[in-house]
């Protein structure tokens, strides 16, 4: 992925206005899957002028246009990446509530291969594991 979240908003046609270009450049610098109070954390930081409900329309705003992929992991908020991003799966921490991202070649290859045996061919797939750290492992 080579295009920014600002670059595809402005592709789609979407109005972006300051607030709006430093909510995408939050969400585009953003390493974790963070929600809204921690977008809106974020984008006060830089623009002290932006309220929490900006933060919640643009990103419903993006997250409609295909800008965002909305995810939800059981703790009961919503989070948000970037719908662009390179495919991966999620191991979430219950404990902590961490979020892992990793890819894994046998997985993959399984995916597609149960697939296949039941007459499909795969277009896409979420795959979320939920797991607690076993003491005494990294």
């Amino acid at each position: 992925m080579t295009d920014t979240i600002i670059s595809r908003c402005e592709a789609k046609g979407l109005r972006m206005t300051d607030q709006r270009r430093t909510i995408a450049e939050v969400l585009q610098e953003a390493d974790d899957h963070p929600d809204v109070d921690a977008l809106y954390a974020r984008a006060v930081d830089r623009d002290p002028g932006i309220s929490i409900a900006t933060v919640y329309r643009t990103v419903k705003l993006f997250e409609e246009a295909g800008i965002l992929e909305k995810l939800e992991f059981g703790d009961g908020r919503a989070r948000y990446e970037d719908a662009e991003r390179d495919h991966h799966d999620h191991l979430i921490d219950m404990t902590t509530g961490e979020v892992i991202e990793f890819v894994d070649p046998d997985i993959e290859a399984l995916q597609e291969k149960i697939a296949a045996r039941l007459g499909y061919r795969l277009k896409g797939h979420r795959l979320e594991l939920y797991g607690v750290k076993v003491s005494g492992t990294k």
